[in-house]
C-alpha cells in the first residue's frame, strides 16, 4: 500500500489554460473501448482528464484529436488497467501538476509504469479527500472513498468527482460498488448528490455497480456509459432498466461514441453525439435542443458591456459578500483579476 502526497489544489494560472470557448465548460465522455476516461475542459482553459481507458495508444489519438494543449490534473478513479493506462501518455506528454488517487497503489506493472511517468514529470501526488478543486470557474468536489471500504479493494475505494458549472452538475464514481455507494449515501445528504444532470454510470452498466436507492439519491437526467466490446455483459439488462427506471436518457460510447456536454454560463447544456442520439433521448428541464458539434478554434474573450455595479477594490468586493465574482457577474472587471482567469478576488 502506497500513500501519495497530500497538497492543495487550486487552479486558476493562465499558465495551465489553453483553447476553450469562453464562459463555456466542456466534458467529454470519450470513446476508449471498454474503460472510463472523461476530459473536462473549464472556461479558462485548463483541463482534468479523469481515468484514461486500457489504451496508450487510443488516449493519445483522443488527446490529439481534441487539441488538448496542457492538463492541469490527471485523476485516476482507482488502480484498475481499463481506467488508468491512457493516462500514461497524458502525463508523459503535458506533465500535469497534479495526481488525484486512491492512495492505494495497484499490484500491475500498468501501475507502475504511471506513478514512474508521474514520478519523472514532477507531477504531485493528491490524495483524495474531502477537497474542492478550482478548475477555473468550475467547481469540481472529490468524493474520497469511505473510510470503511477494505484497502485492498480498489474498486471499492473509487474516487468521484461532483462538477458544478452555475446550475449544472455532473458526477462520476469510477467502478464504486454498492457498499461504497451505501457509504456515501451515508456522508452526503441527498441534496449533494442530486439531482444530477449528466452522470457516468457505475463500472459499465456492471449489475454489481448502481442500485436503485442509489440512483434514487442521484436523480440522473441523463446517463453515459463508456462501454465498449466486453465478454462481461457490459452493460447489464438490470443496470439499463435501473437507468430507464429514474426517467434517464441513456448513452453508450459503444453505440455512440464519443459524448459532448457543452455547459453555458449559468448551466444550460447541450449534449452531442459522435453517432446516433442516445438510445432513449428525452427532453430535460434545463437542457437545450442538441446542436452542432463544439469548434474547438480559439475565441477571443469577448469584451462584456459595463456593469452598473462597481467595486473599487477586493476589500469592497469581500465586504459585500460577493468573492469571487465570475466573469460577467455585476462587478466583475480586469482589474479587480490579477491572473485573468476569470474569477475575480478569489
Amino acid at each position: 500500500m502506497r500513500r501519495l502526497l497530500l497538497l492543495a489544489a487550486l487552479l486558476g494560472g493562465g499558465a495551465l489554460a489553453q483553447t476553450a470557448l469562453p464562459g463555456v465548460l466542456t466534458l467529454r465522455f470519450l470513446d476508449v473501448g471498454q474503460g472510463d476516461a472523461v476530459l473536462i475542459t473549464a472556461p479558462e482553459g485548463q483541463s482534468l482528464l479523469y481515468d484514461g481507458g486500457r489504451s496508450e495508444k487510443r488516449m493519445t489519438e483522443l488527446l490529439t484529436q481534441y487539441g488538448v494543449k496542457s492538463l492541469a490534473v490527471v485523476a485516476a478513479s482507482h488502480g484498475d488497467a481499463d481506467h488508468i493506462t491512457g493516462l500514461i501518455p497524458a502525463v508523459q506528454r503535458f506533465k500535469p501538476k497534479f495526481f488525484l488517487n486512491n492512495g492505494i497503489a495497484a499490484t500491475t506493472q500498468t501501475f507502475g509504469k504511471l506513478t514512474a511517468s508521474v514520478k519523472a514529470a514532477g507531477t504531485q501526488g493528491l490524495l483524495a479527500s474531502d477537497r474542492v478543486i478550482n478548475l477555473g470557474s468550475v467547481k469540481v468536489t472529490v468524493l474520497p472513498p469511505p473510510p470503511s471500504m477494505p484497502r485492498g479493494d480498489q474498486n471499492l475505494n473509487s474516487v468521484g468527482l461532483l462538477v458544478e458549472y452555475g446550475t449544472f452538475r455532473a458526477l462520476m464514481t469510477g467502478d464504486s460498488e454498492t457498499a461504497e455507494t451505501q457509504g456515501w449515501l451515508k456522508t452526503y445528504p441527498a441534496s449533494k448528490l442530486g439531482p444530477i444532470d449528466v452522470y457516468k454510470s457505475i463500472h459499465h452498466g456492471a449489475r454489481n455497480g448502481d442500485s436503485s436507492a442509489w440512483l434514487k439519491a442521484v436523480r440522473p437526467r441523463n446517463v453515459v456509459i463508456g462501454v465498449g466490446p466486453n465478454n462481461y455483459g457490459h452493460p447489464t439488462s438490470e443496470a439499463l432498466a435501473l437507468y430507464k427506471g429514474v426517467g434517464a436518457a441513456i448513452y453508450r460510447t459503444d453505440l455512440n461514441g464519443t459524448v459532448t456536454v457543452t455547459v453555458q454560463p449559468g448551466g444550460k447544456y447541450t449534449l452531442n453525439t459522435e453517432k446516433g442520439t442516445g438510445t432513449t433521448p428525452q427532453t430535460r428541464p434545463g437542457a437545450a435542443t442538441p446542436v452542432s458539434p463544439v469548434p474547438r478554434a480559439p475565441t477571443p474573450i469577448p469584451t462584456l458591456p459595463p456593469s452598473s455595479v462597481t467595486y473599487p477594490n477586493c476589500a469592497a468586493v469581500r465586504a459585500a459578500g460577493k468573492a469571487p465574482l465570475l466573469i460577467g457577474q455585476p462587478g466583475y472587471s480586469r482589474k479587480l483579476d490579477r491572473d485573468g482567469d476569470g474569477r475575480a478576488c478569489e
